[in-house]
């Protein structure tokens, strides 16, 4: 498992009526803040606040197509315009287990990055893909 030492920069929330919302860095719009998007928001942070990942080379919730099914990233960073990580997001409540790891293994049969991480906001695991192996990883790799 990996420890996330977040940031003390927070998301900037807002209360627009009787919503809540969090603002995203990288799409630069307000989002409904959902425990998933807690999640998204402040890995968002980390990877540019503490592992220094250009914001400019990241995407977030983009569309990539499984077969014939059409399913959404959370995060995904480039690298040299190839995707160099994918990260899925799960709200705090979502235990990390071989269902939540299988769904993230299988976004990126199509994108091909290198590494893949999953993370709910407290428990965090990574994993490098090389040559069909899948090796554990005890923290983010350096961009």
């Amino acid at each position: 498992m990996i420890l996330l030492d977040y940031p003390n920069k927070k998301p900037s929330i807002k209360k627009e009526g009787t919503r809540e919302l969090i603002f995203c860095l990288i799409r630069k719009k307000w989002f409904v803040l959902t425990p998933e998007e807690w999640v998204r928001q402040n890995t968002l942070l980390y990877l540019t606040e503490v592992m220094g990942y250009p914001a400019s080379l990241i995407a977030v919730e983009k569309q990539v197509m499984l077969g014939e099914l059409k399913k959404r990233f959370d995060i995904v960073v480039y690298k040299n315009e190839t995707p160099f990580m994918l990260i899925e997001c799960k709200e705090l409540n979502i235990p990390i287990n071989q269902k939540t790891m299988d769904q993230a293994l299988r976004y990126n049969i199509k994108l091909q990055a290198p590494f893949c991480f999953i993370s709910n906001g407290n428990s965090c695991f990574g994993f490098k893909i090389e040559d069909g192996s899948v090796e554990s990883l005890t923290n983010f790799p350096s961009y």
